[in-house]
């Protein structure tokens, strides 16, 4: 069992960012298509980028119990591809909720701005 436990909590945490996800439809609850693509290009950008930091030297696999072992290619356990899914997700969703906040904010702010004022009836 504790060989899962990084995995564990990794697919714990995409849980909880596909949760915010879903409440707020931010990214795979908005338009699932293209967070697919998004995630999935990637993923694969970042496993390239892996995969010549691994051929060169610079990258390689630390041991540790608490990783399955198993492995995609040479250096590269099966939890670094959950991890960059988790993370290329997670970067939708907080650059979602940016830009919905913002707008958020700036729609507020117009609204007030364009309410009469209570003391003299005219507008701000």
């Amino acid at each position: 069992m504790i060989g899962l436990s990084y995995l564990l909590v990794q697919v714990v945490s995409f849980a909880g960012i596909l949760v915010i996800d879903h409440r707020w439809k931010l990214a795979a609850f908005r338009a699932p298509a293209a967070a697919a693509l998004a995630v999935t290009a990637s993923v694969a950008l970042l496993l390239t980028w892996d995969v010549l930091g691994v051929r060169s030297g610079v990258f390689f696999r630390g041991q540790t119990d608490f990783m399955t072992g198993l492995l995609v290619a040479p250096e590269i356990p099966f939890e670094e591809v959950v991890f960059l899914a988790f993370l290329s997700h997670l970067s939708l969703v907080c650059a979602a909720g940016v830009s919905r906040a913002v707008d958020h904010a700036r729609d507020s702010r117009a609204a007030r701005a364009s309410r009469p004022s209570r003391m003299t009836g005219e507008r701000r």
